[in-house]
């Protein structure tokens, strides 16, 4: 109770002394811009100590997501100011040499120029004050993370923990964890508990259950993993899945007792499953699966939350902070982004146009390190931009969110603007299974030009299921208005 008290009143001094002082004295940029960045730094000692622990309170995960999120929003703000305040001053000095004929013009751009700047002041300082807060918040939950067991893991740099981990999904990943390694208090002794997880496509379902499997504690408590993909529960799917898990499961009592024989079974469903055909699948597991075993279902579909034993799990897309923070990550690696204000300006813009596509930043992020250059990165930008914006137009929606739905969708080359790169169809592809040596960078940002319809690589990812994204493709001329006319002519249509 004493410890409490003085928490508590510590916390109480520590805010009014902030409240005053700001009432008092009125900071400048740079003072609220380095008390964030200690904020900031700060809050990654308890969110990397984090990742070290096996943290099993729920409601503790979800505060420790709260700062994660909170830190994301700072060191986006940090970089739009920073950004900003670099495009002020190119674009200040390019005002100064001018001519005093648009002195005027100048002085209201310093108006406008002045305003942005004070807005994104106010809008660091409000970052401050919800981060030192939540900072303040959590420093009783320190204590108990502290107590947490140790996980046994590999310190890397950041950009490479990125390339072999997963990206902002550690409070998912560790909920899954939990409810694999335990049991519910009252869940019966022959009840099969289900997990399911609902999210768009491209989102990291697949991803996040394979990075799971993975884990040490979950391959220790189960004696195999057994992964399964559905389109629509035919009979001949429903005798293979039931076989399978029979066979594994006599497989498990001829080299263990059956007291320590578990099953772990990985359901990924393709489109809608009604009740009737999810009924067939759970009683044929309960048939053959043995005591404390589990199963995991993915589907894009929210219906299958109804077939939930616990809380379901719903994944959803990178917020814009996070997604800068990925994307900046791995595009600028182990250089500090900082020291190129110019790049990081680009890079910014450049990550605005992804809609917050993975794979799109998978792809440019790799693009722009191979070609560390600001007059490169500038074409990229401009590049994008139109393009992007075309297909809206064209089309009525960016084309990345088209790629999420496996439709197709018209890219342009930056090589040549009169032809379309179009990508029809995505394909995941297993590390066993042989992938194209086209590259999608190569067509769309280089001078690689194959005819007719190929097939060409996104991305191959370094963490598991290790899957390669294959895109089917075809490049088209655009048709000119003198293409139009002579087909026209030689149709005998006139053109006006």
């Amino acid at each position: 109770m004493e410890i409490l008290i003085s928490a508590v009143l510590g916390e109480l001094t520590t805010r009014s002394i902030n409240f005053f002082t700001r009432k008092i004295f009125k900071p400048t940029p740079a003072d609220v811009e380095d008390r964030l960045r200690r904020v900031l730094l700060r809050g990654q000692v308890i969110t990397d100590e984090s990742m070290g622990r096996q943290i099993t309170n729920q409601a503790m995960l979800i505060q420790l997501d709260m700062v994660r999120d909170a830190m994301y929003r700072g060191h986006y703000m940090l970089d739009t100011f920073s950004c900003q305040s670099h495009d002020e001053d190119r674009k200040d000095k390019v005002m100064r040499h001018s001519s005093s004929s648009l002195s005027k013009v100048n002085y209201l751009k310093r108006l406008s120029f002045s305003s942005r700047n004070t807005l994104v002041l106010k809008q660091l300082q409000e970052t401050l004050d919800d981060l030192s807060s939540m900072i303040l918040d959590v420093e009783e939950l320190v204590v108990y993370l502290m107590s947490c067991p140790r996980l046994r893991c590999q310190h890397y740099s950041m950009h490479l923990q990125l390339a072999n981990s997963m990206f902002g999904r550690q409070t998912e990943a560790q909920l899954i964890i939990n409810f694999l390694l335990h049991t519910r208090p009252h869940a019966g002794a022959e009840e099969l508990e289900v997990l399911p997880i609902v999210g768009p496509s491209q989102v990291g379902k697949s991803t996040l259950v394979a990075h799971v499997c993975k884990d040490e504690r979950v391959c220790g408590h189960f004696s195999e993993i057994l992964f399964f993909r559905i389109h629509g529960l035919t009979n001949d799917e429903l005798t293979t899945f039931r076989d399978s898990c029979e066979m594994r499961y006599q497989n498990c009592l001829a080299n263990n007792n059956k007291e320590g024989s578990r099953l772990l079974v990985v359901v990924e469903l393709s489109g809608d499953l009604n009740e009737d055909a999810w009924n067939r699948i759970y009683s044929s597991s309960k048939l053959c699966l043995p005591t404390g075993s589990k199963i995991i279902v993915t589907s894009r579909s929210d219906k299958i939350v109804r077939f939930r034993t616990t809380k379901a799990l719903t994944l959803k897309y990178l917020s814009h902070e996070a997604y800068w923070y990925f994307f900046k990550t791995l595009t600028f690696g182990s250089t500090d982004a900082k020291m190129h204000p110019r790049l990081m300006y680009l890079a910014m813009e450049i990550a605005r146009t992804m809609n917050s596509s993975l794979i799109g930043a998978n792809v440019t992020a790799r693009l722009l390190r191979d070609n560390f250059d600001a007059h490169f990165w500038c074409k990229v930008l401009v590049f994008l931009r139109g393009s992007f914006q075309k297909h809206v137009t064209r089309f009525g929606e960016h084309p990345f969110d088209l790629l999420n739905q496996n439709r197709p969708a018209n890219l342009g080359r930056m090589a040549t603007p009169a032809e379309d790169f179009v990508l029809y169809h995505q394909y995941q592809r297993s590390p066993e299974e042989e992938v194209p040596k086209i590259r999608i960078q190569d067509v769309m940002y280089g001078s690689v030009k194959p005819h007719g319809k190929f097939e060409a690589l996104a991305w191959s990812s370094q963490i598991p299921p290790y899957y390669s994204y294959v895109f089917a493709c075809e490049i088209r001329e655009l048709e000119t208005t003198a293409t139009k006319r002579k087909r026209s002519a030689k149709n005998g249509v006139t053109l006006s």
